[in-house]
């Protein structure tokens, strides 16, 4: 692989497999979304139920992939948790779950202009 960011033989095995899932991840929406094109492009109704089969075993393959970064890479599980196959407004979902305000209320400019370090001009 080369899109590591750092020395590759500086990383561990585990951190190489997280990106190797990663890559494949992002490969397999890739295709999900070229066949989606290819799909809504096409005017060959056979060509198209082959498209749409195709497309579906992308899914199969990231659905796959991302199940695999859930029981090995932490983080994964409990975000997975807080969003996937909830009702209601995605957005709102990680204040009801954590009680941090979002970014509606202006508290997040606040935030990402205090850096966490405080005022300064004491």
């Amino acid at each position: 692989m080369t899109d590591y960011h750092e020395p590759p033989e500086e990383l561990s095995q585990e951190t190489r497999n997280f990106t190797r899932a990663l890559h494949s991840l992002r490969e397999e929406i890739e295709a999900i979304d070229w066949y989606h094109q290819r799909i809504q492009a096409s005017e060959d109704d056979s060509l198209r139920r082959i498209l749409v089969h195709n497309r579906n075993e992308e899914m199969e393959h990231a659905s796959m992939a991302l199940e695999w970064l859930r029981r090995h890479m932490e983080g994964w599980d409990e975000r997975l948790r807080t969003y996937l196959f909830t009702e209601g407004e995605i957005s709102e979902i990680e204040v009801e779950s954590s009680g941090r305000p979002g970014e509606d209320d202006g508290s997040a400019q606040d935030e990402a202009q205090d850096l966490g370090i405080g005022n300064l001009s004491k």
